[in-house]
């Protein structure tokens, strides 16, 4: 199964993305360093689900419309008092056709299943509001990412699309990660 295959040979890439999210996590003394955060998050998911709908529509995805996309982190800014304006820039995974783009969108929706350990991460740091995002699906999350995981593993059937997934897959998580190097390097 596709799913599997990525998780596999994305490992590196995904590993290294989230050192560099828990650093800049970590990093956090107030709400305003928050907003920055979500700036980063915002900047990225906001351009890649733009690429993404090119591609997934709810004739692919028929739940699309019920998931947790860029709208829930520009609710966070605008609840801790800032906004979407002077966002960092990011670069795009190659998405050509649907399985790129579900390959991309992995990535995202994988994201959902760590923002748990984020909102604790950021609650020791004393920020206590503004996790809409971060909070995914709730209880549903597991639900939620499985029922994506048919859709990747439905469209990706063919073992010959399994190396250009896993290159949009590792594409995606690299140019995720390269949103925090600024923020980190200072």
């Amino acid at each position: 199964m596709l799913r599997e295959v990525i998780k596999d040979k994305t490992h590196e890439a995904h590993q290294k993305t989230e050192g560099k999210v828990v650093r800049k996590v970590k990093s956090i003394k107030s709400e305003q360093d928050y907003i920055e955060l979500l700036k980063c998050f915002y900047a990225y998911f906001s351009a890649v689900e733009k690429e993404i709908s090119r591609f997934v529509t709810v004739d692919v995805l028929s739940d699309l419309k019920e998931r947790r996309n860029a709208e829930y982190i520009k609710r966070d800014i605008e609840e801790l008092g800032g906004s979407v304006a002077d966002l960092p820039e990011v670069t795009l995974p190659s998405i050509t056709y649907t399985l790129d783009a579900l390959s991309a969108m992995y990535v995202l929706e994988g994201s959902i299943m760590g923002g748990p350990y984020i909102v604790k991460m950021l609650q020791k740091q004393g920020i206590n509001r503004a996790f809409s995002f971060f909070s995914g699906y709730g209880e549903n999350s597991g639900k939620m990412f499985s029922a994506f995981v048919e859709v990747l593993n439905k469209y990706g059937e063919n073992p010959d699309t399994h190396e250009r997934a896993v290159e949009v897959a590792n594409e995606t998580f690299t140019n995720f990660g390269e949103v925090f190097t600024p923020v980190t390097a200072q």
